[in-house]
């Protein structure tokens, strides 16, 4: 891939800057596009925006060329929507602190969404919906995929990680020593690094 295509979707922040520290670390020839989320954190509603999967045709209007899908936390049911929806747009999956959509109820995870409403109280009732889960669809899935996890997150445990490392075929799980769920924040040169190792591929 001579010039990788990268999407980089942020979290329930909604604020694509979230990845800027991450994305001006990788080659600069690289084509990097950064994607809020209408509604979310401080970034204005649209009304063609009302579920996960409007935020997956959102991000399908931007996929000319197949693309690498660098996700965080909830980004990461829309990026795993698209992929199984459209597999041939997508060349490899980067999830970051995610449950990818897989059902959470048999993991210890500490609640996020009182605090989440207290600092957006016009936060819309569905970024909290219980998705689907789709934990076969991924397993169907055959891009490579760079999973990063911190190794005491709680929101995201990284016993999830480990999951989804066995579910996935092409799953390579990078653990880093933090308790932050934005770990990626914390570790920009760490996780750009393994990033670029994803998409440049074995040495």
């Amino acid at each position: 891939m001579s010039r990788p295509s990268l999407l980089f979707m942020p979290g329930s922040s909604g604020a694509a800057s979230f990845w800027l520290p991450v994305g001006e670390l990788l080659p600069p020839a690289w084509r990097k596009r950064y994607l809020d989320w209408p509604g979310m954190g401080s970034v204005a509603p649209s009304p063609n925006i009302a579920s996960y999967d409007d935020l997956a045709d959102l991000v399908l209007d931007r996929l000319e060329e197949p693309t690498a899908l660098v996700a965080q936390s909830m980004g990461g049911v829309v990026a795993a929507k698209v992929a199984i929806r459209r597999p041939d747009r997508v060349s490899h999956l980067v999830f970051t602190a995610t449950s990818g959509g897989i059902d959470r109820s048999a993991f210890d995870l500490a609640d996020w969404r009182s605090d989440y409403i207290k600092a957006y109280p016009h936060a819309p009732a569905w970024i909290f919906e219980h998705t689907s889960d789709l934990s076969e669809e991924l397993r169907a899935l055959r891009m490579p995929v760079l999973l990063v996890w911190a190794t005491r997150d709680a929101i995201s445990p990284v016993a999830i990680g480990h999951h989804l490392a066995g579910l996935m075929q092409q799953a390579r799980l990078v653990e880093i020593d933090s308790d932050d769920h934005w770990v990626v924040r914390q570790h920009p040169e760490q996780v750009a690094g393994e990033i670029a190792r994803l998409i440049q591929g074995p040495a």
